[in-house]
């Protein structure tokens, strides 16, 4: 792990013929640069992390009308397994008529912070060549996967809102408020992108666990079931769990039409605002280390 340092040149006899400038390698130390400049060139650079965006997207033809249609019955046909296995389990019970529509809320969410995750594992790693011989901000490529997921969530949306014509949900002034608390969902999502980039780079088998960590984090979040379902000797998943205040916050504003409680609020904001600093702290400081890692 070193740097570079340019050295300037000292003055050289007449007969040298070794002159010129001077790279000096040094240990590389962990740390962030100088942010203003930082942010600066991530923003100016932006349409980079739109077009690497969109080329990810035309890769995997989700910008055709059949890939449109994918993105929306994947989750779509998940939520009905899900509702099923509900069903089962409960041993046939009258399931609350809303149920639906609730898991739809949660899952469309849940797989755009999923997705955000396992697209930001693997965007530095992939790009290597790049990394190695391109100078830009590195934040670009998980942000850019965060991008991919929003667009591939947009769709979605229809698919909900016919959902809630459809049942005893109705649509109601609250969902005004769904605006900023898609802004903390955002935050929170890339946030943990920054954090999975950093992480596959040092631990490459971070993918490969990825999927199965996320399946239990689905299972331990009120996504399939209601939050006050919840047995009261399980009630700290509330507290160490971000998706009980971001995912259930959300579905209590589109759901139930009641805006969530303060605590709910502050919470959300917290694990947003906490994700994405700690994120991006993680991301930056070692960014210029990934080169020698790749």
């Amino acid at each position: 792990m070193f740097e570079t340092a340019v050295v300037p040149e000292s003055p050289q006899p007449e007969d040298d013929q070794f002159s010129g400038t001077h790279h000096v390698y040094q240990p590389f130390r962990a740390g962030l640069p100088q942010m203003g400049p930082y942010l600066r060139e991530l923003w100016r650079r932006r349409e980079f992390a739109v077009e690497a965006s969109r080329a990810s997207i035309r890769a995997t033809q989700a910008n055709t009308i059949f890939g449109q249609i994918w993105n929306i019955l994947n989750p779509l046909l998940l939520a009905c397994v899900y509702y099923f296995l509900v069903y089962i389990i409960r041993g046939g019970g009258r399931l609350k008529p809303e149920l639906f529509p609730h898991m739809l809320c949660g899952l469309f969410v849940f797989y755009l912070i999923s997705n955000s995750m396992s697209g930001g594992a693997t965007s530095v790693v992939s790009a290597g060549k790049m990394i190695m011989n391109t100078a830009f901000p590195r934040a670009l490529l998980p942000l850019s996967s965060v991008r991919t997921s929003v667009q591939q969530f947009l769709p979605t949306l229809v698919i909900l809102a016919i959902a809630l014509a459809l049942s005893p949900v109705k649509f109601s002034w609250t969902l005004v408020y769904a605006v900023p608390w898609f802004l903390f969902i955002v935050l929170f999502a890339a946030g943990m992108s920054l954090l999975m980039a950093t992480s596959q780079v040092y631990f490459r088998d971070t993918s490969s666990f990825l999927p199965y960590v996320m399946r239990i984090w689905l299972y331990t979040s009120p996504v399939l079931w209601f939050a006050d379902e919840v047995p009261s000797k399980l009630r700290p998943l509330e507290v160490v769990n971000p998706l009980f205040s971001i995912i259930g916050g959300w579905q209590e504003i589109i759901i139930e039409h009641r805006l969530p409680a303060v605590g709910t609020w502050l919470a959300a904001l917290a694990w947003s605002v906490g994700a994405l600093l700690l994120g991006g702290f993680v991301f930056i400081s070692r960014e210029r280390d990934f080169a020698v890692r790749l």
